[in-house]
């Protein structure tokens, strides 16, 4: 390996350090970083830019402009890839000036592309309660381990991540909360609703001891059939096996029912911030594109409803009046 690799992975080493010792970031989030960086300097050698001080800016937006359009055999990345991957390489160079690796930042005035804003997908109350009783089908301890799991995911609006890294000591009874461990280490507490307890305490009571005596022991509160704590990959699994027995059409994933925790409430009366604080959003910003969810939702019964709505166009924006006129 030449100076050159060695000078550009020690540059990625130490920001990937640093985003993992000081940020505090995933390890999910860390292997993006990894991956999109590792992408960037092999480019960068491709252009023989031999050390980070020596990349431009016309680098960065030649790069930016090969994810979008695919080089080298790779396939084109969309918008939302894309903006990701630029995100991580103004994260490098913006530490590595600061850091007085380098004398400039050469990706400071490199944007993003803009990815098209998409509402979360949410499902009604009733797939869910369909796709929960689906959970239920079947005898056996892991039957009620995938109700409890499904119960938490939908009635705290947990991450996946967040929801099989339980364990026994995150809850407390006594006040009716769980203790999710969120991204950068950001831990909260949020309540969990009197169903979901009944499926946990079915699953404690009546499962676990089964599940943990084939393993060597763990605090884990969701367990696989060897005993060990239950894989991402299995809850995926859980919730597909129940979506497909449910008969739902729509592509259920966890995140689905985060977000129909989210839209539920907020079409229950719940506060916006409230609903940033249960779901561990640090912006009220990235909260509030499930209003427009509930927004939509509100105006298909206000056209349903008015005499005056039916079937009439919004008029065309124009001029608004002066106070004067007004």
């Amino acid at each position: 390996m030449d100076t050159a690799e060695s000078a550009l992975e020690r540059a990625v080493r130490g920001y990937l350090d640093h985003l993992a010792v000081e940020r505090g970031l995933a390890a999910n989030t860390l292997a993006s970083y990894r991956r999109d960086l590792r992408r960037y300097t092999e480019f960068l050698r491709d252009r023989g830019r031999d050390s980070p001080e020596k990349v431009e800016e016309e680098d960065v937006t030649a790069f930016l402009r090969s994810l979008r359009e695919g080089d080298e055999g790779r396939v084109a990345l969309g918008a939302s890839s894309a903006a990701r991957t630029v995100v991580a390489v103004r994260g490098l160079h913006r530490f590595l000036h600061r850091e007085g690796l380098s004398d400039g930042d050469p990706a400071g005035a490199v944007r993003p592309p803009t990815p098209p804003r998409r509402l979360p997908k949410a499902i009604p109350l009733a797939q869910v309660e369909r796709l929960l009783e689906a959970a239920s089908i079947g005898e056996g301890p892991r039957v009620l381990r995938d109700r409890a799991l499904l119960e938490v995911l939908y009635g705290c609006g947990a991450r996946i991540s967040e929801a099989v890294g339980l364990d026994l000591d995150d809850l407390d009874g006594e006040s009716g909360t769980v203790l999710l461990r969120g991204k950068g280490g950001k831990d909260r507490v949020v309540p969990l609703g009197s169903y979901a307890w009944e499926a946990v305490d079915a699953y404690l009571v009546r499962a676990r001891p089964a599940l943990v005596g084939t393993g060597r022991g763990t605090p884990a509160l969701f367990l696989n059939a060897r005993g060990g704590r239950l894989s991402r990959q299995s809850a995926w699994t859980v919730l597909r096996t129940a979506a497909g027995r449910a008969g739902l059409s729509t592509a259920v994933t966890p995140h689905t029912l985060r977000h129909s925790f989210a839209t539920h409430l907020l079409e229950g009366g719940a506060d916006v911030r409230v609903v940033q604080e249960l779901l561990g959003h640090a912006s009220v910003t990235t909260t509030q594109v499930y209003t427009l969810v509930t927004v939509d939702q509100l105006r298909e019964v206000y056209v349903a409803a008015h005499p005056r709505a039916r079937g009439s166009a919004p008029p065309a924006r124009g001029r608004l009046p002066s106070q004067d006129e007004a």
